[in-house]
């Protein structure tokens, strides 16, 4: 099954995939670092929004919301918990928006959905020509050179009489531009287990790398992986959150 196929059909499962993501201190974190970075206007863009958890949580912060995803289950999900919100059907490596924004966020590491570092390139132009002077472009990123392939994360999680297992981890070969996010779910309903497994291809890039793309563009801060405060990267971690002000 592609990982568009599975995307898909587990739509209806995204939220409980995500179930032990605190969105909540994730979105008040981007409010935090929008106000020291920002412009303080209130025009915000999630792209990859998929059901629009973070939306939700920065609407209830003041802000004029809208998302993009190419998923447009995940978008009817999305339209329905934040109605007041817009939601376009659009490749984050091509998008338009009807005016310019003031912030822009992609949570969830979603900006390796790129996929190529063309992509990448795309995307990062895209985002600086929708953003208002003094915007802040703000997401996390995983560096490659630091992709333990051996490690995952999981947890469990149920809906009606369903057990479900969700796991996930990185995987990178070692050369080339693209890693692999590996997914697998189990579900488990009385005495039969069905289990999906899939590797969705994401754009592989160190910070390094990440950064040069950025500059021509954006004056780049990097922070900790850290939702509880805003610390400046340690330089060796590999997950960070990337402040990227439109000048």
């Amino acid at each position: 099954m592609t990982a568009t196929a599975l995307y898909t059909d587990l739509s209806g499962y995204y939220d409980l995939m995500c179930a032990d993501i605190n969105y909540q201190a994730q979105s008040a974190t981007v409010h935090r670092i929008d106000q020291f970075f920002g412009n303080g206007g209130k025009r915000h863009l999630d792209l990859a929004c998929g059901t629009g958890p973070h939306i939700r949580y920065l609407l209830d912060l003041g802000y004029q919301s809208a998302g993009l995803d190419l998923n447009q289950p995940m978008l009817n999900l999305a339209q329905q918990r934040c109605p007041e919100a817009s939601f376009s059907c659009q490749n984050m490596c091509e998008f338009e928006v009807n005016a310019p924004v003031d912030l822009i966020t992609c949570f969830l590491y979603s900006l390796h959905y790129s996929q190529t570092i063309a992509g990448l390139k795309a995307c990062i132009r895209q985002a600086h020509q929708a953003l208002n002077p003094g915007g802040v472009f703000c997401f996390n990123a995983v560096d490659k050179s630091q992709i333990d392939n051996n490690t995952a994360v999981s947890h469990q999680a149920r809906q009606a009489n369903s057990l479900f297992q969700f796991s996930s981890g990185w995987f990178y070969s070692g050369q080339g531009e693209q890693q692999l996010l590996r997914l697998r779910i189990e579900k488990t309903e009385q005495d039969r287990t069905e289990i999906w497994q899939d590797a969705h291809p994401m754009v592989a890039v160190t910070f390094a790398e990440l950064h040069q793309l950025l500059a021509p563009y954006f004056d780049v801060q990097m922070l900790q992986h850290d939702y509880d405060k805003l610390v400046a990267w340690d330089g060796h971690s590999g997950n960070a959150l990337f402040v990227c002000v439109k000048a």
